[in-house]
C-alpha cells in the first residue's frame, strides 16, 4: 500500500505557533532554523551540520495541544488516517535499524562520583531489558526496502528489529572533562569516537546501531529544558553515517522533561525520554529519510506526553526492573487507522 499525504490545516496552524513561540530554539542559540516542524521536528541548531530532530518540553506540547484543539494526542493533524508514518526513502538504502544495537556514553570526568539521580543506572537496565519488550515491539512495522511513501510494510522490505540484547555496552568516557555547555558538532564527535572505542570502525559496521551521548548534571547543551528535552541525528565519518543521541541529564529539567509526569516519580523522565529517542532513531536512524507523518513528526513525537486515555505514559515491567515510558505512534492500531500503544500486537 503506497500513499502520500499532504499537510493540514491544523498542521499550517502548528507551524504558526511555532514561529511566535518564546520557546524558539533561535532565539536562545542565533542558531540557523532553516525548518520549523511539528512539536518535536526536525531543526538545524548548528551551522554546518546535519538537522536534529528534538524531542518537545511538556510545556512546548501543552501549549501547541491547547492552541490547537483538533491536533488530538498522537497527532499533529485532524483525527483520520492521514495520522500514519511513511516511508521516506532511506539514506543510502537505510531507513530503520534491522537489528539495533545501542551503545551509552557517559561523557566527561563531570560523572566522576557526581550522579545524584542515578541516572546511569536506570539507562543502562532500561536498556538491557527493553529489547524484545512488547512496549518496543510497534517498530517492528515499519521497514526499508520499500517505495518511497509506503504506509504498511506487510511483509514486504526488511523490518525494523526488536531483538533481546539491544544494550551492546556502556562507556565511562571520563578521563577529560566534556565541553561544559556541549555543541552538536562536539557531541556527534564524541559519537564518532564512541563508534571507534567499540571497535564499530566500518560504514557497515554502524548501518543499525546507535549511541547515546548522556552529559552529567549542570552539564548540558544549551536550550536543554527549554527548547527540547533530547535529540537525535546523524554525522558523516570514516566509520560512515554514525547515528547518536544527545541526552542531557533529564532530571536537572525537572518537570519540563517528565519529573512526576502522571504521578509517575521524580525519575519518570529519565526512561520516557531515553525510549522516546531510541524508538525514533529505529525507525528514522538518519532523520529525516525513514517513517515520519505528512507533518514531519516520528513515531515519539506523536505520541509525546500524553496524560490521559489512549497512549498515556505509564509505568512498563522489563526483566531488569520498573521503567517509565511514553507510547509509540503504531499505524496498525484500530484497524489501520493507527494511534498510540503501549504494547504491541
Amino acid at each position: 500500500m503506497i500513499r502520500r499525504e499532504h499537510a493540514s490545516g491544523c498542521f499550517l496552524a502548528l507551524l504558526g505557533f511555532l514561529a511566535v513561540s518564546p520557546l524558539s530554539y533561535a532565539q536562545e542559540s542565533q542558531q540557523p532554523m532553516v525548518y520549523q516542524g511539528p512539536v518535536g521536528g526536525l531543526r538545524v541548531i548548528e551551522e554546518g551540520q546535519p538537522p536534529v530532530m528534538i524531542h518537545a518540553t511538556v510545556e512546548q506540547m501543552k501549549q501547541f495541544r491547547e492552541a490547537n484543539p483538533n491536533a488530538r494526542p498522537g497527532s499533529v493533524q485532524a483525527a483520520s488516517t492521514t495520522n500514519d508514518l511513511f516511508y521516506h526513502g532511506g539514506s543510502g538504502g537505510i531507513g530503520v535499524e534491522t537489528a539495533p544495537k545501542i551503545y551509552l556514553v557517559l561523557w566527561g570526568s563531570q560523572w566522576n562520583s557526581n550522579d545524584p539521580s542515578g541516572e546511569a543506572a536506570i539507562l543502562e537496565n532500561f536498556y538491557r531489558g527493553v529489547g524484545g519488550s512488547s512496549w518496543l515491539n510497534s517498530v517492528t512495522q515499519y521497514c526499508q526496502g520499500v517505495a518511497t511513501g509506503t504506509v504498511t510494510c506487510g511483509t514486504s522490505g526488511t523490518h525494523a528489529g526488536n531483538q533481546t540484547g539491544i544494550f551492546a555496552g556502556v562507556w565511562a568516557d571520563n578521563a577529560s572533562s566534556a565541553p561544559s555547555k556541549p555543541r552538536q558538532s562536539q557531541l556527534a564527535a564524541e559519537a564518532v569516537r564512541a563508534a571507534q572505542h567499540f571497535g564499530n570502525t566500518t560504514a557497515a559496521s554502524n548501518v543499525t546501531v546507535q549511541y547515546v551521548i548522556a552529559t552529567a548534571t549542570k552539564n548540558s547543551s544549551s536550550g536543554f529544558g527549554r527548547q527540547y528535552c533530547a535529540y537525535h541525528s546523524s554525522t558523516s565519518s570514516t566509520e560512515g553515517n554514525v547515528a547518536y543521541t544527545n541526552l542531557p541529564y533529564i532530571t536537572d529539567a525537572g518537570a519540563s522533561c517528565g519529573a512526576n509526569f502522571n504521578g509517575l516519580g521524580p525519575d519518570a523522565g529519565i526512561t520516557i525520554v531515553g525510549g522516546h529517542e531510541m524508538g525514533e532513531t529505529i525507525t528514522d536512524q538518519f532523520p529525516s529519510t525513514g517513517w515520519l507523518d505528512s507533518g514531519g513528526a516520528e513515531n515519539g513525537d506523536k505520541c509525546a506526553w500524553i496524560t490521559s486515555g489512549q497512549g498515556a505514559a505509564a509505568d512498563i515491567s522489563l526483566s531488569t526492573g520498573t521503567f517509565s515510558v511514553q507510547s509509540l505512534w503504531s499505524n496498525a492500531f484500530n484497524n489501520g487507522s493507527g494511534g498510540c500503544v503501549l504494547s504491541y500486537p
